[in-house]
């Protein structure tokens, strides 16, 4: 019998299989990729008896690969906050779903494991920028505002990470990332102990957003604001991160983040306002490779002449 962890390549997939796998301690096969890196259970090649957990990564687009799996004999473990589509009722398949725009998987995980390792679901919702919801759970934890900042900081670096189009753009490969976190019960320990880790993570990040702040919008009203990012290293890291920092900033505002790829084409990130947590996922699934939640959601390739098609409905979906 084979494990496997399927798992988001960012601070969402990486804190909800933390805290499995310090629950229920497995030698596991770690397939990941970066975020926008979502079609990952086509890497799995499973026999009767093996087990599979997912965390993080869209049913509805890894739906082929589940009945396939399935259809091998796999049993599958399914943790998700997005879309899914119909739900397998496959004797072998169990699934914790719930695309509530509060929620990520982190915090299902969570409520699964009853609070064991709270903390590091903490960690999860405040990358997936959750920051409510991460705070009704930390005050239920006895941390003082500095160790609170702590685990906040950690959460957006984690997530931070897991942008770009290729592993190489970014500071850590998530299956690394995983290990090095994944053997503290406590992510406080893991930022004291890993204090070279969380410091590269930390300066990247600050430096990544730095230039990102200094762009002017492309398009910009009192409901909406268009970013178009360039082609380089530092843009495609922060594209994410840089969505959710706006959104914090005005949060009657929607944005949409978009960068330039080496084909000509856009990768977009879209945040719906963090006062109307409604309409991205709809918004990006009607443009070819895009996909996501009601809070937020992207295309992984938009092509350049549907720029203008896109900007205009994005508008339209937030006037």
């Amino acid at each position: 019998m084979t494990d496997f962890d399927v798992f988001n390549g960012d601070a969402d997939g990486i804190c909800a299989l933390t805290q499995l796998r310090l629950a229920e301690p497995r030698e596991s096969v770690l397939i990941t990729g970066v975020k926008r890196d979502i079609d990952l259970l086509k890497k799995v090649e499973a026999s009767r008896g093996d087990r599979i957990t997912v965390l993080d990564v869209s049913l509805d687009k890894n739906r082929e690969d589940l009945v396939r799996l399935l259809g091998c004999g796999a049993e599958i473990f399914y943790v998700d906050h997005h879309f899914p589509g119909e739900i397998s009722e496959d004797i072998g398949f169990t699934s914790l779903i719930n695309e509530a725009p509060e929620i990520c998987t982190s915090l299902l995980v969570n409520s699964h494991l009853k609070g064991a390792f709270a903390p590091w679901a903490v960690v999860g919702a405040f990358g997936d920028n959750l920051d409510k919801s991460a705070l009704a759970l930390a005050s239920s934890l006895e941390l003082d505002e500095a160790q609170l900042e702590q685990l906040k900081n950690l959460g957006i670096y984690i997530n931070y990470n897991g942008y770009g189009p290729t592993l190489e753009d970014l500071h850590f490969h998530p299956d690394h990332l995983y290990r090095l976190v994944s053997a503290y019960a406590n992510p406080l320990n893991f930022i004291s102990d890993g204090r070279e880790h969380f410091e590269k993570l930390e300066t990247g990040y600050h430096a990544d957003m730095t230039a990102a702040a200094n762009l002017p919008p492309e398009k910009e009203s009192d409901r909406t604001a268009v970013f178009i990012l360039p082609d380089l290293a530092w843009a495609r890291r922060v594209s994410g991160v840089f969505s959710n920092d706006l959104t914090n900033q005005y949060p009657d505002r929607a944005h949409a983040v978009l960068t330039e790829k080496t084909n000509g084409n856009y990768l977009v990130s879209v945040r719906a306002p963090l006062n109307n947590r409604r309409g991205a996922a709809d918004l990006c699934r009607s443009f070819p490779t895009g996909g996501g939640r009601e809070a937020a959601a992207g295309i992984n390739d938009l092509s350049a002449d549907q720029l203008n098609t896109f900007i205009d409905a994005f508008q339209a979906q937030y006037r």
